[in-house]
C-alpha cells in the first residue's frame, strides 16, 4: 500500500452519526492496552495520528481516518476499560453491536488480541459479536517483540486453542520492530477487494 495521504475525518458516538460514505471500511476491535493505536500508526506510517495512552479506555467513539480518500480506518473503542465511566461502558455495547451488525460498507474487522495474555471472556464475547454479525474477521497476534519465539509459540497455541481458530489465520504483528505489517496489509487488501487503493503498483513497506 502506497500511503499517499491519511486524515482524521470524525469521531462517532452511534451509528447514524458515522460518515455517509460508500468508501469500504476497516475497522480495529481489541481489549483496551493491546497496542490497537501502535498498530494503526504503523501501518499508515504516522506517529502520533492514533493517540496511544497508558490509560485504557481512552478511545470512547468510533473514530474514521481517511487512507489516500478512499478507504476508511475505523478506531473502536478497546473493551474490558475498568477505568472508563459507567455511562460510556453502557454505551459501548450498543453502539459497537449496531455498527458490526447494521454499518453495510464494513468490509473486515481486525481484531487485535495480546501474544501475553490468555484471550479474556471479553474477547471470546467480541469474537461472538463478530460471528454473529458475519463480519470477515482479521485477528492479529500483539506486542510480538516482547516474546521468545519459543514463548510465541507457546503463547499462539493456547491463543489458537482458546479461540478455536487456527493457527494460520493470525498475524503476528510487532510495532517496534513492524514484524507483520506486510502481511496485515496483505490481508486488509483482499478484504476490501480489487479497485481499492491498494491497487498501486509500488508497495510502500
Amino acid at each position: 500500500m502506497i500511503i499517499q495521504s491519511v486524515n482524521f475525518v470524525t469521531s462517532a458516538p452511534k451509528l447514524s452519526a458515522c460518515p455517509d460514505s460508500a468508501w469500504p471500511e476497516i475497522a480495529f476491535a481489541g481489549r483496551s492496552n493491546v497496542g490497537k493505536s501502535s498498530l494503526i500508526n504503523t501501518l499508515l506510517n504516522r506517529r502520533g495520528l492514533v493517540r496511544t495512552s497508558a490509560t485504557p479506555g481512552r478511545t470512547q467513539m468510533l473514530n474514521f481516518f481517511a487512507i489516500n480518500e478512499a478507504l476508511h480506518f475505523v478506531d473502536l473503542p478497546g473493551y474490558g476499560f475498568a477505568r472508563a465511566p459507567r455511562a460510556v461502558r453502557d454505551q459501548w455495547q450498543p453502539m459497537i453491536r449496531d455498527y458490526l451488525g447494521r454499518r453495510q460498507n464494513l468490509k473486515a474487522v481486525v481484531w487485535l488480541l495480546d501474544s501475553r495474555r490468555e484471550p479474556s471472556r471479553e474477547d471470546l464475547q467480541f469474537l461472538d459479536w463478530l460471528e454473529e454479525a458475519d463480519r470477515p474477521t482479521i485477528p492479529v497476534v500483539t506486542k510480538t517483540d516482547k516474546l521468545s519465539r519459543n514463548e510465541l509459540a507457546r503463547q499462539l497455541a493456547l491463543i489458537a486453542r482458546v479461540t478455536g481458530l487456527d493457527r494460520d489465520v493470525f498475524t503476528l504483528f510487532s510495532s517496534v520492530t513492524r514484524e507483520g505489517r506486510a502481511e496485515l496489509w496483505e490481508r486488509i487488501e483482499a478484504a476490501v477487494g480489487a479497485g481499492s487503493p491498494a491497487d498501486a503498483e509500488a508497495v510502500d513497506r
